[in-house]
């Protein structure tokens, strides 16, 4: 019977304490799939610590292994669409390198791809080891982006999942620069199938998403899927514009039929910060906006590969960054 190809993405990121397990995880639940052949393509995303040479030995002993190497940090969502570029599988499957999604899920997800689903995703039941704030911010997330958006995207769902061939090729026709692939997949549509499964804490190091990276890629879901904070900045603006005209209208009123008119300097000074402030806000969300868009004629690369190791001749060009 012919074999199919799977192509496992990974993105690393100072990840040289769980490689070894991560590897070994993986490399032992795909040998067990029947009719299956696989490459496991590691994007090194700029790390810090050994990885990028950890890397390089793991392909010298392993055939199955391909490894990009980055110039510098460019982040998680670009290292994610570096490795899906530069796959041959007929399948590929993103899973982080710190093992909070379980490679032993992978099996299930290629029996549901072989009984036609076009992507099959993880989704998170639980997420026990992980932060009360973590857990609920997560939670609060998906329902925000989701109520905003016009595109569903699966609650409690990362980038843990397989996508076939024709949901790669959509989705590397995309060509967006602020990217966030799990709304992009759900985007590009066709059969998508969640699998669930408890979430791990990490094998070993620290989170690569403090806070602050948190709110960025939460502001990148937002704003790539939704017009909404611009339509309620519209309605906002409409809205003070008619409490503006209603004071005026007020203010011409009392200064006509009463003789005691005191200036209201406390009113006015409120009226002047309220305003002001709205405007500065908006503009911020006008800005957000205005700024991917300046980022898109741009046209730089996504990324720069400073290394492949292990790629077939055939995809000794691919993928430079679009």
């Amino acid at each position: 019977m012919v074999e199919s190809l799977l192509s496992v993405v990974v993105p690393c990121y100072n990840e040289q304490e769980s490689l070894p397990e991560t590897h070994r995880r993986l490399t032992s639940v795909l040998e067990q799939i029947e009719r299956l052949n696989y490459e496991i393509v590691y994007v090194d995303d700029g790390s810090k610590d050994d990885s990028p040479g950890m890397l390089r030995r793991m392909q010298q002993d392993d055939g199955h292994v391909r490894v990009l190497q980055f110039s510098r940090n460019f982040g998680h969502q670009i290292a994610i669409t570096a490795g899906i570029e530069h796959c041959c599988g007929d399948a590929v499957v993103v899973i982080d390198a710190d093992l909070q999604d379980p490679p032993e899920l992978i099996p299930e997800m290629i029996e549901r791809w072989r009984r036609g689903a076009d992507v099959v995703y993880g989704t998170r039941r639980e997420r026990p080891d992980e932060s009360t704030f973590k857990r609920w911010t997560a939670k609060a997330f998906y329902r925000i982006i989701n109520s905003l958006s016009d595109i569903p995207i699966p609650l409690d769902s990362g980038d843990f999942r397989l996508m076939n061939r024709r949901a790669v090729n959509s989705l590397l026709a995309m060509p967006e620069r602020d990217r966030f692939v799990r709304g992009m997949v759900a985007w590009v549509g066709f059969r998508q199938e969640p699998v669930f499964y408890n979430r791990s804490g990490r094998f070993a190091g620290t989170t690569k998403y403090p806070l602050s990276k948190m709110i960025r890629f939460a502001t990148d879901g937002i704003i790539s899927f939704s017009f909404v904070p611009l339509r309620i900045a519209s309605w906002v603006g409409f809205t003070a514009a008619g409490l503006a005209f209603a004071g005026i209208l007020y203010a011409l009123i009392m200064r006509l039929v009463t003789d005691q008119w005191v200036p209201g300097w406390t009113l006015l000074f409120i009226a002047l910060l309220f305003m002001g402030g709205i405007q500065l806000v908006f503009l911020g969300i006008i800005g957000q906006y205005l700024g991917r868009v300046y980022g898109e004629v741009k046209r730089r690369p996504l990324y720069i590969v400073s290394e492949r190791i292990g790629f077939p001749e055939s995809a000794a060009g691919q993928g430079e960054g679009r």
